[in-house]
């Protein structure tokens, strides 16, 4: 069993470390294009934006995950091929809408950053990746609900090749600046949607060739899949309002030092964050095909190893905060020394918040993992709500006593309830199994 996590789990953080890498890919191209300030600037806001949009799309990879795993654990070949058809009539769906709306939607978004005429370039040029992009949530997910990891994360790596490499010969070679960039990133998108339909007709021909589209079109059918998929839309969107609060919150403060450091040592979270969420996502396949399946000890079993080997994950990361601070944060700051200074003492004061986070957040991110892997979808929603309100609660009660320690208290309790209110309305683990089958 501990092999089969591990199977899942290391291609899903290889593709999870992409990300960032990617990023700061693009980064370092947009510094090199001339007017580096404005240029890096109008890419960071252009990133902002469709990282919003594409984190509040990414209800459809989990969904789709998730009930592929358990019709994978039933044997149901054919409803594994029908739910591929869904997840794709939804993304296409989706992307038609924010194609339609691209104009409105982008100009308020640009108006909202206070964005100028270079980040109107770069979203009207990239908005053209949203089909693909959100074709491959659907895709990816059904990938993963199949047991296999290895796939998307292929599909990453060539993604990141191809985006680098288009990306420098459309800014430099064509002389397209920043627009450039965005072109690139469109052309990796589609590339990665050629590459996992290419893997679905090589290794799943037998699979998709049972799909009919009346049965996966079916209202009762479509009903499920889009209520699994509303709850976990309203979980994400709660999550963003969360993270973004915390920025706002924290700029709200007055004084710029603790932003700054409140943004460096959210950085460091989130490093943590990508390689627990490795374990997350085996945990949405197993749990759905042990779901699936009805195997109750199974799924027990699971749980207890992943949740060992998420407790390892996060001890190491401690050990790393504790020993490794200030070259870690030496990585993020190398500015004027007097500012450099100021950020490291500020960081110095809040440095316990980062080493508890990965204690209290390796639990949370796993058993979204396993609520997500047995669509008990309400759970994951009402108990993100009410972590939410007490986040918000804790905060406003105590800033005017701890300030920004109230905010990092607000949320890691934060974390602390949505791990623990998802175990206690499930029943424990044992009792995914019986309210799975009331669905």
């Amino acid at each position: 069993m501990t092999r089969e996590i591990w199977r899942l789990t290391i291609p899903n953080i290889v593709s999870n470390v992409t990300v960032p890498l990617l990023g700061m890919a693009d980064m370092a191209i947009a510094g090199r294009l001339g007017d580096s300030t404005a240029t890096i600037g109008a890419l960071a806001i252009g990133t902002t934006i469709f990282n919003f949009i594409y984190w509040n799309c990414s209800f459809l990879r989990m969904g789709t995950s998730g009930l592929t795993a358990q019709a994978f654990g039933a044997g149901r070949k054919e409803e594994c091929a029908n739910l591929l058809v869904r997840g794709m009539v939804v993304a296409v769906a989706l992307a038609v809408v924010l194609i339609a709306l691209q104009r409105p939607v982008g100009e308020a978004a640009i108006w909202l950053m206070n964005g100028d005429d270079l980040v109107r370039r770069y979203f009207f040029a990239r908005i053209w990746a949203v089909p693909a992009a959100i074709s491959l949530f659907a895709l990816n997910g059904w990938f993963i609900g199949m047991q296999n990891s290895s796939t998307p994360m292929l599909i990453a790596l060539a993604q990141n090749v191809i985006n680098i490499a288009f990306s420098i010969w459309f800014a430099f070679g064509l002389d397209m600046g920043l627009e450039g960039v965005a072109w690139g990133t469109v052309v990796a998108q589609y590339s990665g949607v050629v590459l996992a339909v290419v893997a679905i007709v090589r290794r799943y021909r037998d699979v998709v060739r049972l799909a009919c589209w009346r049965s996966a079109l079916r209202l009762q059918a479509m009903g499920r899949f889009f209520t699994v998929n509303r709850d976990i839309f309203i979980r994400s969107f709660c999550l963003c309002v969360a993270y973004s609060f915390f920025t706002a919150a924290g700029a709200r403060m007055g004084d710029p030092t603790i932003l700054a450091v409140n943004s460096l040592m959210m950085q460091l979270f989130s490093l943590f964050s990508y390689m627990s969420d490795g374990v997350a996502y085996a945990a949405e396949a197993l749990t759905g095909r042990f779901v699936g399946a009805r195997d109750a000890d199974s799924l027990s079993d699971a749980a207890g190893r992943m949740f060992r080997i998420s407790l390892v994950i996060a001890l190491a990361y401690v050990a790393v905060y504790m020993v490794g601070w200030e070259w870690l944060l030496g990585l993020f700051v190398d500015g004027d020394p007097n500012e450099t200074a100021a950020i490291m003492a500020t960081a110095a004061r809040y440095r316990v918040w980062v080493i508890l986070s990965p204690l209290v957040g390796f639990a949370p991110f796993l058993m979204d993992g396993i609520m997500i892997g047995a669509t008990m979808t309400r759970i994951l929603r009402n108990s993100m709500v009410c972590a939410l309100a007490l986040y918000f609660a804790i905060f406003f009660s105590l800033r005017g006593v701890w300030g920004n320690d109230a905010l990092w208290l607000a949320f890691l309790l934060f974390m602390v309830a949505r791990g623990v209110l998802q175990y206690l309305m499930a029943g424990g683990i044992r009792g995914i199994i019986p309210r799975a089958e009331q669905l």
